[in-house]
């Protein structure tokens, strides 16, 4: 248990809270200065038509899969 402890835990630990501050979003060039609350005039468009549906497909597919080999064992 302890070398689990000091071999993977302890320097994940570190590795996180060395580079937390990096993680921080900052506002980009354009944007107002710090402490400014940013108000977004547009709505973000984000795709959701390739992925999505392979995605979906996938799914269906294991699952008749899976249905399958259960009928096959029963």
């Amino acid at each position: 248990m302890k070398s689990i402890l000091l071999t993977r835990l302890l320097p994940a630990l570190i590795l996180t809270v060395a580079v937390e501050g990096t993680l921080l979003a900052q506002p980009g060039s354009g944007g107002p200065g710090p402490g400014t609350p940013v108000t977004p005039t547009t709505p973000t468009d984000v795709p959701l038509d390739g992925g999505a549906s392979l995605l979906l497909a996938g799914g269906v597919a294991y699952g008749l899969k899976r249905l399958r080999d259960r009928r096959k064992k029963a």
